[in-house]
Parts: C-alpha cells; structure tokens; sequence
C-alpha cells in the first residue's frame, strides 16, 4: 500500500506532465503552497529554463522555488497566468474547496483569480462528499479576531486562534469547526462579508477547473465541464 507521502508524489508528478505541454520560453506558473506543492516544486525544478518564472502564493513557496533555481515574479508585474497549481486540505465533486491549512488562503485566493485554469493536487485522502470535516480557516485583522468570533459562533461554528501563527498579511487565523457546509458559495460569500474578515478558506465561488486525485489505484482526474 502506498503511504500518503508517496501520493503526494504521484499527485505532484501528474500535475507536472499537464503543465510541462503547456509552458513556453515566456510562460509565468502560478504555483500555491503546501507539502505536496512542496513535491511538484522539486519535480518542476530540472525543468526551470522550459519557462519564463513563477508567482508563488507564500513566502515558503517563493523560498523554495528560488532555491531550485526558478525565478518569482511580483503579482503586480503579472496580467495574467495560464496556469496555477495548488494543493487543498479538503474538495469535493463539484471542485469546491477548503484551503488555509498552511496559513496562505488569501494569497493562494488572489493569486488563483488571475489564472485561467486552477490545478489542483491532491491525495485521495482530501476528497470529500461534502466540506466541513476539516476545520475552516478564516484570516482575521487582529483587532477584529474577537467580534469575528462570534458571529462565527452565531453560524455554529466553534472558531480557535491558531495560536503563534501570523500569515503573511501580518494577520491571524480563527480554524472553525463544526460548521454545515451545505451551499459553499454561498457560505464563502457571507463569511467573506464580516466585518474584520480578509478572506475565508472556501474555494467555491471560484474553485479548481480540474482536480488530480492520487490513490492507490492511481491518479484520477476530475474536470468541471465547460458551459
């Protein structure tokens, strides 16, 4: 039986054979965070002069691509990005997501919305018929932390400071469990509207275009279909 970091490898290596195809002398990647990005990060890097640089979502992931020889970009320079390759702590059927495991969802987000297609790498671990089983990460302005609490609790959640962690932004993260998540969108778009609130880690008014599921089997791959 293979173990979950041999997945994370097998996921890493699929998402590699569908970008490779696709870069060109001046492609920018979009590339997210986490350990199996971790994984596809070190495959990607024999490869670093098939393409121009990267947009990396978190300091980990900028540190790491630059070690292997990659070059990152600023966002800002970046108009937009073909591709954006990115793990998830929990997805289901329909590509919804939830995402911040790793404390980078609000970076992971905005960097995600200027790609055209949203890879995402998992194991068969993370895919779920329905989200909320892995607690909720929400990015929090600190002096709101409390007041966002509540009305986390006010939706039945049961919000905890991930204690001795601050993102990126210089902010906190409230992990929410026992949340019923039975219309993401519409939860993401609510919980996003609380005052204090930066971003929330649902993926679903914007989720991934195709999902590449490592299992024992082998990897799947699920694709929303085009209208």
């Amino acid at each position: 039986m293979l173990s979950q970091d041999e997945l994370k490898q097998q996921a890493a290596q699929a998402a590699l054979d569908i970008v490779l195809p696709q870069l060109q002398p001046d492609s920018i990647l979009g590339v997210g965070t986490g350990s199996t990005v971790d994984r596809f990060i070190d495959l990607l890097a024999p490869h670093r002069q098939a393409f121009r640089a990267a947009v990396s979502s978190s300091e980990r992931s900028t540190r790491r691509l630059q070690a292997a020889g990659i070059a990152v970009v600023d966002l800002n320079e970046v108009a937009s990005l073909a591709l954006y390759v990115d793990g998830a702590d929990e997805i289901d059927h329909q590509m919804n997501m939830i995402k911040g495991g790793g404390g980078a969802l609000t970076r992971e987000k905005i960097v995600a919305s200027v790609a055209d297609r949203f890879v995402c790498i998992v194991d068969e671990t993370k895919l779920v018929e329905r989200l909320g089983r892995f607690p909720l990460p929400v990015e929090v302005i600190p002096l709101a932390r409390e007041a966002v609490a509540r009305e986390l609790r006010q939706l039945g959640g049961r919000p905890v400071l991930r204690a001795g962690f601050t993102t990126d932004n210089g902010n906190q993260i409230l992990d929410v469990s026992g949340l019923a998540i039975d219309d993401p969108a519409g939860f993401e778009a609510m919980i996003n509207n609380v005052p204090g609130v930066v971003c929330c880690g649902l993926f679903a008014i914007a989720g991934a275009n195709v999902a590449l599921v490592a299992g024992q089997a082998g990897v799947s791959r699920l694709e929303l279909q085009d209208d």
